[in-house]
């Protein structure tokens, strides 16, 4: 009887305020539950101009706006690639990007812009998932475009958009960034939460539903022996120790 392969995803993401982290995990818990072999791997933001702003919380204003420029430049930076990226193949890759300033984080487009993202993508599915305050179709869009322009074929993401409209949900944001913690008041304006609401989480949940079914069920893997196939040798000799890798979740 030949073995079963499971469906492999990866989710490949930064964060900064751990938001996108909590919709990777809530994702991932279902994708696991589908039967699929789910990586986790979280990218470091190792430019020395820039990291040591993101090494601690809060974030000052001054701190915040001086990622202004290089974000509108779409600037790579160093970054620090996780070992699961070079894991073998997936059947599924998942990008968080957080949006700065309109476009995706400069951690995000660093990988896509770099070599090791093409060996990860090319020819596999690939989709996104967005956390932000409002703005999140640049951030889509170019996760798509330079994805797809390392050979990846495209699947419609999602976004996750922070309450309140366009002035509430920026003071709502600036007020935990610069306190690191929630408020009822920034600067005598009542505001609403920031971050992800458990409704977010639902949808995100509801989206890995839609993938594990796109993604169908394990596959049966031919001309391999399973490991659990009654051996051809006599009944009474010894069955060889057989060394299975995990999947590291």
């Amino acid at each position: 009887m030949d073995p079963i392969r499971r469906q492999r995803v990866l989710f490949l993401y930064y964060t900064y305020t751990h938001q996108t982290q909590r919709v990777a995990e809530a994702m991932a818990d279902v994708l696991r539950e589908r039967g699929c072999e789910v990586r986790q791997a979280a990218i470091e933001f190792t430019d020395r101009r820039y990291a040591t702003r993101f090494s601690r919380f809060p974030l000052p204003f001054l701190r915040l706006v001086g990622m202004l420029p290089p974000q509108l430049r779409r600037e790579s930076g160093e970054i620090r690639v996780p070992d699961e990226v070079r894991d073998g193949e997936y059947d599924l890759v998942c990008v968080g990007s957080p949006t700065w300033w309109l476009t995706a984080c400069m951690p995000i487009r660093s990988f896509l812009k770099s070599p090791e993202a093409g060996p990860l993508l090319h020819g596999r599915r690939f989709t996104a998932f967005v956390v932000c305050r409002r703005y999140w179709r640049g951030s889509m869009r170019t996760v798509k475009r330079l994805g797809t322009g390392h050979g990846g074929s495209w699947v419609d993401g999602i976004h996750f958009k922070f309450l309140g409209g366009q002035v509430r949900s920026l003071l709502s944001l600036l007020s935990y960034l610069g306190k690191g913690e929630m408020r009822e008041r920034y600067l005598g304006v009542k505001i609403p939460p920031t971050n992800l609401q458990p409704d977010h989480l639902e949808a995100a949940r509801a989206f890995a539903t839609d993938l594990a079914d796109s993604l169908g069920p394990p596959r049966h893997v031919e001309g391999r022996p399973s490991l659990g196939a009654e051996s051809s040798e006599d009944e009474g000799a010894e069955r060889q120790p057989q060394h299975v890798r995990g999947n590291g979740t």
